[in-house]
């Protein structure tokens, strides 16, 4: 094509046309009758009436029109593919949220159902060890428990004084004749007593930990997130649970206490008084009975006399620690950790299977707001959804 006696190369063919003058647009001369006009002029031009056919407007847009859909359909992969991805961003986006939930009771109660057990996932991972907080159970055996059977007072309940006093007092009015048993029994009573209180602290202190990972596994399960009333329900059943867990690892660990005291371990003491006794006079030497005898009378409530016994009840309490340190962590498991991962939602899911429909919609309300953004993205997601149906039904005609 030349221009003003430069030559350009041209992309595309070339389309003559004639406007409308300005006294047809003055006239108010229609396009159909503009049209009309330009096709007559180049039918009988001299020279354009060889090219009429491919002249004029009509032809113009026939032409851009093939042009345009030519571009549109090497367009259209990469279309389809930004509407694609669009599609999965707004899915995501909505599983992230949830999707809607059915008005019916059955649906309803199915989703609890699914929430509750997928909060009950979360809970599990954190006691064996998927998630942090379940090694807290093990320090309260393994440093808490063993520090405060260290710190009972049991130098000031076995000292001479008071195993005096407890001796002295066992017998009643008549003194016992050989060994004071009453007087070992309350000393060994009143010593084992105070395994109650470590034993209670530990019970106390794994219920702490189990609430502690109830609520972060609450917060940590994402599908909860939208019902804050399931959360308050499921954080409720959760905890009346433990404690009636509580209550009965309480119990247990009170009878391991108890029944040390209620059955004494007799080879214990058969073993101590098995073992021969030394006397200063003895010096390895054999004495007769009566020199033995004399020398046991003079010893009686004397200082080394009630230290001995102060020492076989200290021995003896010392393997009933060892006993209860490695029994109570055992009670307090099989009580509380295990119970808890084998039935913390147990009776909430008998509850929540006996409740009416408009329990079951007030317990999974929503966010108003977080309603209306699900809605704006499904209305979205609908659009996308249409216009590539849309496109790819011409795109294969």
């Amino acid at each position: 094509m030349v221009i003003e006696g430069r030559s350009y190369r041209l992309q595309h063919p070339w389309v003559g046309i004639v406007n409308r003058s300005q006294a047809d647009i003055n006239k108010n001369v229609d396009m159909i009758a503009a049209r009309r006009k330009e096709q007559e002029y180049f039918e009988t031009s001299p020279e354009y009436g060889h090219l009429a056919h491919k002249m004029g407007s009509e032809y113009l847009a026939k032409l851009l029109s093939k042009h345009l859909e030519v571009v549109i359909r090497q367009r259209i992969p990469s279309i389809i593919a930004l509407i694609n991805k669009t599609i999965d961003e707004l899915n995501a986006e909505l599983d992230r949220i949830g999707r809607p939930i059915g008005v019916d009771s059955g649906a309803q109660l199915y989703t609890i159902l699914e929430l509750c057990r997928a909060f009950d996932r979360v809970f599990k991972e954190h006691l064996d060890g998927g998630r942090p907080g379940g090694d807290r159970i093990y320090k309260v055996f393994d440093h808490q428990l063993p520090a405060a059977l260290k710190k009972l007072p049991f130098d000031r309940h076995l000292s001479v004084k008071n195993v005096q006093k407890v001796v002295s007092e066992a017998d009643g009015y008549q003194p016992h004749l050989i060994a004071p048993e009453q007087g070992y029994r309350r000393l060994i009573d009143g010593s084992i007593v105070y395994f109650k209180g470590p034993a209670e602290a530990s019970v106390d202190a794994v219920h702490f930990v189990l609430k502690e990972l109830v609520r972060k596994s609450i917060a940590e399960t994402e599908e909860l997130k939208r019902f804050p009333t399931l959360q308050s329900d499921i954080a409720a059943a959760s905890t009346e649970a433990l404690e009636r867990f509580r209550d009965e690892s309480r119990k247990t660990v009170t009878r391991l206490v108890e029944m040390e005291s209620s059955y004494l371990t007799v080879e214990f003491f058969r073993k101590l008084n098995s073992e021969p006794e030394r006397t200063p006079n003895q010096a390895g030497s054999k004495v007769d009975k009566h020199s033995k005898e004399t020398v046991q009378n003079m010893d009686t409530f004397g200082d080394n006399y009630l230290r001995r016994i102060a020492s076989n009840v200290s021995s003896y309490i010392n393997m009933v620690c060892e006993t209860l340190r490695l029994s109570i962590p055992k009670a307090v498991v099989h009580c509380q950790v295990r119970e808890a991962k084998r039935n913390l939602l147990n009776l909430f899911y008998t509850k929540i299977g006996r409740q009416e429909k408009e329990r079951l919609g007030a317990m999974l309300d929503e966010d108003p707001a977080l309603m209306e953004r699900r809605t704006t993205i499904a209305k979205r997601l609908e659009l996308y959804k249409s216009a590539r149906d849309e496109i790819d039904s011409v795109a294969w005609k």
